[in-house]
């Protein structure tokens, strides 16, 4: 294996200065195997099978044996047949000449041929691939064990420019990170506030963390992994690309890449049922602007609104503003003189959090809120909730944190409003916490736990958070 050529980004210049990167040159070691894999060769059945399914051509030979598929295919390197199966009759098998010897494989259609993962077009196609693979897998099984060891990802050139650009993006327009704290107040004699105000407490960083949305792709053309900088070989699903940011690398680099995905605006579609960490890393914000905007307008005019977030607006005044704020972000016109009505505005903050992917309270948070929420202890429960915020990821922890200060307000015009913390989370119970699998009897009987959680958080919103 000439390997030497290999070894290095192939005269890339690495520098400290991220204003002095300059963009690798690919290693070509695996684009060179891939062109030097052997080629389909078809072998076609003299006379015409009348067994012969319609979706396969002259290369199927009938129900003939291994051996003699074996003769046929003998000496061409990459030939191939279709046979039926004489042990499953009914059954069809890829006769492929690779290695001086015939490998055999199961073959399906269902539409498209496939003997894997990979579906295809046409069996030429499958094979085509399946030579590419095997030549690539047995020329270059070490140097691919190896090609994420050295990745162009963790190069100084490349990474200090990608967290330059992450950290400028993060931190423009962002305050420091809050200490979460129980701050001592002499009006509350609450066991918990007293005993936290005099520990230390974890601080919640705003990280905002976020993983790569990897999916199957295929690439038109020669493509390059951008995590190990190695060719993607193959003729279809060569690799994976995220569909947030648009990362380009090999299935098995996808496992090492870092949670530093850096959502692109122009690949975000919608702004509701948008993943929450998602939408904020795009938009560049701590909160969803759906959070801040209804909330806003709700301030603004609505605070003393009778049944406040539990008189519905019309539903189909509602669904205008969830399209506006997918046609126009933050420029979306929630204003009185656009939705007189500030419940259409309220219910559409509703809709929002209702139909983000993962709750604000996350699947995997939930069963620990309803089990704090059991608790008889006050003290214990509230301890309990939150070590589960801590736990929450940094944007859907500070979305939760200002929806709950508004709520709290909200509290303070019940006498007009007729909205206190315990009627708001019968309203939000459900909104913001959702078990993990759908199951009609575990939420009928979890509502009252939900219900406990956010009225609890709303009551003591100035301590938890």
């Amino acid at each position: 294996m000439a390997a030497s050529s290999n070894s290095s980004l192939s005269g890339s210049s690495l520098s400290s200065d991220p204003e002095d990167y300059q963009p690798p040159i690919w290693k070509s070691y695996l684009y060179q195997l891939q062109q030097e894999a052997p080629r389909p060769k078809r072998i076609t059945c003299p006379q015409e099978m009348e067994s012969r399914p319609k979706y396969y051509g002259r290369e199927f030979h009938g129900m003939i044996s291994r051996d003699y598929a074996d003769e046929l295919l003998a000496g061409a390197e990459g030939a191939y047949l279709i046979r039926e199966s004489q042990r499953q009759p009914g059954t069809h098998t890829l006769a492929l000449r690779f290695g001086h010897q015939t490998l055999n494989y199961r073959l399906f259609y269902d539409g498209k041929h496939f003997v894997g993962e990979k579906r295809f077009e046409s069996v030429h196609d499958l094979v085509t691939d399946a030579l590419i693979t095997l030549y690539i897998e047995t020329k270059a099984a070490e140097y691919i064990a190896k090609m994420t060891t050295n990745p162009i990802y963790e190069h100084l050139g490349y990474t200090s420019l990608l967290k330059d650009k992450m950290v400028h993006r993060l931190n423009r327009g962002r305050t420091e990170p809050r200490r979460v704290t129980f701050q001592r107040d002499e009006r509350i004699s609450s066991p918990l506030v007293r005993r936290s105000a005099l520990k230390d407490t974890p601080e919640k960083q705003c990280s905002y963390e976020k993983i790569h949305n990897f999916k199957v792709h295929t690439f038109r053309g020669p493509h390059w992994c951008e995590y190990c900088a190695n060719f993607m070989w193959g003729l279809i699903a060569q690799g994976v690309r995220c569909s947030d940011c648009g990362l380009n690398v090999h299935k098995q680099c996808s496992k090492l890449v870092p949670s530093d995905c850096q959502p692109d605006l122009r690949r975000i579609k919608k702004v509701f049922s948008c993943d929450l960490t998602t939408l904020v890393k795009a938009h560049n914000t701590t909160r969803p602007m759906v959070v801040d905007m209804c909330i806003r307008e709700i301030e603004l005019r609505g605070m003393k609104s009778e049944g406040l977030y539990r008189v519905s607006g019309f539903s189909e005044h509602i669904e205008d503003v969830r399209l506006a704020f997918d046609r126009d972000g933050e420029k979306a016109d929630i204003s009185a003189s656009a939705y007189a009505d500030i419940n259409i505005i309220a219910g559409a903050l509703k809709l929002y959090l209702r139909d983000l992917p993962i709750p604000v309270i996350t699947f995997d948070l939930y069963s620990k809120f309803i089990q704090a929420a059991k608790i008889p202890n006050a003290e214990s429960r509230l301890e309990a909730i939150h070590e589960g915020l801590l736990q929450l990821p940094p944007a859907h922890y500070e979305t939760l944190r200002y929806l709950m200060a508004h709520l709290k307000r909200v509290t303070m015009f019940e006498k007009d409003n007729l909205m206190n913390a315990e009627n708001l989370g019968i309203v939000f119970g459900p909104t913001l916490m959702q078990p993990p699998e759908i199951n009609a009897l575990t939420t009928l009987n979890d509502m009252r736990q939900q219900k406990l959680v956010v009225q609890l958080i709303i009551e003591h919103e100035d301590v938890l958070f």
